[in-house]
């Protein structure tokens, strides 16, 4: 029997992308509702009782709010809201025993976009002890502007949003609490995003004084040492070559991460992630997580 899957909040963003890999497999089995009862209590309540995994694609609040709904019916969350909280798995699949967790959770909380580049530069160089927990990481990035939701999309679509911007400069962001706990540091990291005009792809820049760290090893040889032995083997992540030019489209419409280690060779180092902010980012990831609790090939439907 295929496995019945209620997205709420299919019409966003991030929820066509999922549907869009899951329409046309076999294994799956989607429940959907029409524009004029998706946000009826009682319609979406059925939509739970019947489905064996929701996926939520809401706002934060609504998110939250979807739990009295759903009642036994296992749960991704795409938002914010359970990412850091008491009972939820963090579905960021490539973290070390993670896979295995994914499989057995009823409550997963999709890892964001922002947090899956900087989580998956800073975790590995914490686990082989490069940096050390309270190290004053300094993280900088650029995503396409379908990271901001339907009214940046309108603004960047009708032709008066800049080039590209600045936000979140009183280091608030919302990845940073996620990106603290699961990347193993101790200390909040100094993170400056931006808004670029494309509409997909993201790139994460992890900034190093390598001969800083301890060791005082200058260049960035063990640095690419530890990412590659965390990923050795890894589906989807890949650790590259230093090249001269990155593009922050380069991977879009797919669920890779590309990272690699640039740097002066003495000791200046930029670690680099480049991604689909709603492919890896978020729907890609989403669908290899539900892969994973519903036993299918962890890749099945994503590219």
């Amino acid at each position: 029997m295929p496995t019945r899957v209620f997205i709420d909040g299919e019409a966003g963003t991030t929820g066509l992308q999922i549907r869009e890999r899951l329409s046309a497999r076999k294994d799956i089995s989607l429940i959907s509702l029409d524009d004029a009862r998706r946000k009826e209590t009682g319609a979406r309540r059925e939509a739970f009782d019947e489905a064996d995994i929701a996926i939520l694609c809401l706002p934060d609040e609504a998110a939250r709010a979807a739990l009295a709904l759903a009642g036994d019916t296992r749960l991704i969350d795409a938002s914010t809201a359970h990412r850091t909280a008491g009972g939820w798995v963090y579905g960021m699949p490539e973290l070390p025993g993670q896979r295995d967790r994914i499989r057995g959770a009823s409550r997963v909380a999709n890892v964001g976009c922002y947090a899956t580049g900087a989580i998956s530069l800073i975790r590995p160089l914490v686990d082989a002890g490069v940096i050390r927990p309270d190290y004053a990481a300094t993280l900088t990035g650029v995503s396409g502007y379908t990271g901001g939701g339907k009214s940046l999309i309108a603004e960047y679509e009708a032709g008066g949003a800049p080039d590209y911007y600045l936000y979140a400069l009183g280091q608030t962001h919302k990845h940073l609490p996620e990106i603290m706990l699961h990347g193993g540091l101790t200390r909040t990291p100094l993170f400056q995003p931006a808004v670029g005009n494309f509409a997909q792809g993201m790139i994460v820049q992890l900034h190093l004084h390598a001969d800083l760290l301890p060791g005082g090893i200058a260049g960035h040889a063990r640095i690419e040492a530890a990412l590659r032995d965390f990923y050795a083997g890894d589906p989807f992540v890949r650790v590259r070559a230093p090249g001269e030019r990155i593009d922050p489209q380069a991977l879009n419409g797919t669920n890779r991460m590309d990272l690699s280690v640039q740097g002066d060779g003495k000791g200046r180092v930029t670690a680099v992630a480049v991604l689909d902010n709603l492919g890896k980012g978020a729907s890609g990831t989403a669908v290899q997580n539900l892969n994973l609790m519903i036993g299918a090939d962890e890749g099945e439907g994503l590219s």
